[in-house]
Parts: structure tokens; sequence; C-alpha cells
């Protein structure tokens, strides 16, 4: 399977990281063709300038042209792996940035057939979605205010992609109160959850 991994997170020996390395190793032994972007790492810029809001429906491919290494790699994928740390509710900054700037309109999205329908899905290649995260929340007061991150990615970007796209979602909880070997377990499970996938 052709998976893109996009990493996010600023400390090299933090817990997203050690989940970063578990999830590559895992589906490179299991034979997947991966892509990788750690976004810290390579300096990626996440902000839309106002040049870019400017040109973003009508002219995306300015902005399409200065993230062409990542809107390839969204067009190559199959199966997009989400690593990074949930912050206020949701993705990073730089996460959400990349958003912003990838998922273009003709890449990620095309206009809608009729006045007052959502966008049409520009992704419908990728079949599978998975997010590996963590945050210092407890499940249930993410349960009760609606859990956002998780609602945007399952929803809101799984509305792009195919019909039938399957998505899996793991999560550590609670991770200000965690011991050693909570996060130990929690990366068995990540590595056991990616050996199921085909």
């Amino acid at each position: 399977m052709r998976t893109l991994i996009v990493y996010c997170h600023p400390v090299e020996q933090s817990f997203c990281a050690a989940l970063y390395a578990a999830s590559r190793e895992t589906l490179e032994a299991r034979g997947h063709e991966l892509r990788c972007f750690d976004l810290y790492a390579e300096g990626f810029q996440p902000i839309l300038t106002r040049e870019e809001r400017i040109a973003y429906l009508d002219a995306p491919q300015q902005i399409e042209s200065r993230v062409q290494a990542h809107v390839d790699a969204l067009r190559w994928a199959e199966h997009l792996l989400f690593v990074f740390p949930i912050w206020f509710y949701g993705p990073p900054a730089m996460l959400k940035g990349w958003l912003e700037r990838v998922w273009l309109p003709g890449v990620a999205f095309l206009p809608p057939r009729r006045k007052g329908l959502p966008a049409e899905p520009g992704l419908r290649h990728i079949r599978r979605m998975t997010v590996i995260t963590h945050g210092g929340s407890p499940w249930w007061w993410l349960k009760l205010i609606g859990d956002p991150a998780r609602r945007l990615f399952g929803r809101g970007l799984r509305a792009l992609m195919a019909r039938n796209c399957k998505t899996t979602w793991l999560q550590l909880h609670s991770m200000n109160n965690v011991r050693p070997a909570d996060c130990a377990n929690f990366i068995q499970r990540v590595r056991g959850t990616l050996e199921k996938m085909q």
C-alpha cells in the first residue's frame, strides 16, 4: 500500500517521535511503500500569506507550486497516516497550516456541482486514514465537549476521501498522568494495529 506519513512534533526525543518511529518501522516491515514528511524537521511554512489567500480560490496553482512535493505525495497516497499530539483540542498549528496550504482547491476538493452543496471530494484514491495521537485530557472530557480533533479528521477530512475509506483512530489520553508502562503498551498497540493493515 502507498502510505503517506505526516508527522508533526517539534521535539526529537518526544513520545510522539517514538510513535512516528514505530509507525515507520512497522509499515516498512509490512512492505508498505512510504513517503514521509516531518513538518518541523523540514521547516514547513504553515502560514497562508495574504497573497496566497487572495489566490486561494481563483489561482490555487500559485500555492501548489510552493508545496509541490506535498501535493504530489497527497495525490500518490492510498493511505494517509498522521502522527501528532493534541494541543488545545486540535492538531498543532504547523499541521493545521499544512492542511490549509496543501489541501487546496483542485487537489483535496473540487467546486460543488450546484450552489448550496458542499465541495466535491478530490481524494477518492485514498482508501484508508489512520491517526495516531495523544493528549492531556481524559477520554470522558473529550467526549463531553464533542472531541473536536477527532471530528476534524474523522468527519471533515474523511469526507474528501473514498466513500469506503477505513478510518483508524488511536489515542493515548491523560498524558499528564500516564506511567512509562502505559506508553510502552500504547506503542505496542500501534504496532499491532499497523501490522494488520493491508
